[in-house]
């Protein structure tokens, strides 16, 4: 249908609907705009991975034995296992201890003696049997001609624990944390690959023989970690048992002698 308005009318009207606001124009038929097609387009899907998909990432181990040993086994030497006990995340006893207590004495030794855990002077120290006990562990040494500071290894000793951290109150261990530890004592005992092993104490026994009763097994050779080990008892036992001492100086000979019989 044709407009009846003027070119000068419709011109006014258009100049009158820009100054309200219109900016498009329409037709005369009234449109119904929720009835049309929406016209957003619709993300695409996403393209499908060819090849393979990917291979699903294996959980890490949450046994901390599992990663206790895992943990060991990567270690190469001293140092690293070291620094694997600094990191190992599982047991709290690092919390409350001052220091990692590792080992001390010389490497190259025939002798390797396996403590229990640190005490308080060790602690402090950050060395093992350094305390009464330890004091006490040199002179049991000296007198069958050993010491942790001797070069030759016939004559030398290398020292450490089951536990690197000093438990709350000196505490025994748990079985937990000795199983979590267990890993790490064995791979130091294949760096420094001694000839023999002394398990002291009832927690050394635990670990390394997987039995307490140190009044039983004391004197008596069996084989921890692979090696030759004799039982003995712990110096702080000897401080407070002072009785005991003549089967600790028994043990002492036994071990002198089995060390004459290697060098043969």
């Amino acid at each position: 249908m044709e407009s009846t308005l003027r070119p000068h009318d419709a011109l006014a009207s258009l100049v009158w609907q820009i100054e309200l606001g219109a900016t498009e124009a329409i037709c005369d038929a009234p449109i119904n705009r929720y009835d049309l097609p929406d016209k957003v387009a619709k993300p695409a899907a996403a393209p499908k991975a060819e090849g393979r998909p990917a291979a699903p990432v294996a959980p890490e181990s949450s046994d901390p034995v599992a990663v206790a040993r895992a943990s060991a086994t990567a270690a190469p030497d001293r140092d690293a296992l070291r620094a694997a006990l600094g990191a190992y995340p599982h047991c709290d006893l690092k919390r409350g201890a001052r220091n990692l207590v590792f080992c001390d004495g010389n490497p190259a030794a025939r002798v390797m003696i396996i403590g229990e855990a640190p005490g308080r002077d060790e602690d402090l120290q950050g060395l093992p049997f350094v305390g009464r006990a330890g004091q006490l562990l040199d002179r049991m040494l000296a007198a069958i001609g050993l010491t942790r500071g001797a070069d030759a290894p016939q004559e030398a000793v290398y020292i450490t624990n089951v536990l690197p951290w000093r438990p709350p109150q000196n505490r025994d261990p748990s079985t937990e944390e000795i199983a979590m530890m267990r890993p790490f004592v064995a791979r130091h005992v294949d760096l420094i690959a001694p000839d023999l092993i002394v398990l002291m104490g009832n927690i050394s026994c635990d670990a390394g023989l997987g039995k307490r009763g140190i009044t039983r097994l004391r004197g008596t050779w069996a084989e921890a970690y692979g090696k030759p080990a004799l039982p003995m008892f712990h110096p702080a036992y000897l401080l407070r048992t002072p009785a005991a001492k003549r089967e600790a100086w028994a043990d002492l000979l036994a071990l002198k002698a089995r060390l004459r019989e290697a060098t043969k």
